[in-house]
């Protein structure tokens, strides 16, 4: 299975809504809120290519989006094969 990260914060509806696609999946996430852990914020703009929103979504290291970039993907069938749950 995949390894992935989503980097949140607290009170984020983008965030919240973001975990519920990948919940609805049934994939097992990391989540890294930055509310929590402000020092990650660094390392979430280095990974992303220098995004600076939240949530910002990674699946092995690699960046994929975040809450519109990954809806954007679902809805063109290409999320569960960027997530590792492609049949």
């Amino acid at each position: 299975m995949a390894k992935i990260e989503i980097f949140t914060q607290t009170f984020c509806p983008y965030c919240a809504r973001a975990k519920k696609l990948l919940t609805a999946k049934g994939v097992p996430f990391e989540e890294i809120d930055l509310f929590v852990d402000p020092v990650r914020k660094k390392e979430m703009v280095e990974r992303s290519g220098g995004a600076k929103t939240v949530p910002q979504i990674f699946v092995d290291g690699k960046h994929i989006g975040d809450c519109d970039g990954i809806h954007a993907l679902d809805a063109r069938g290409e999320l569960d094969k960027a997530l590792g749950i492609a049949a």
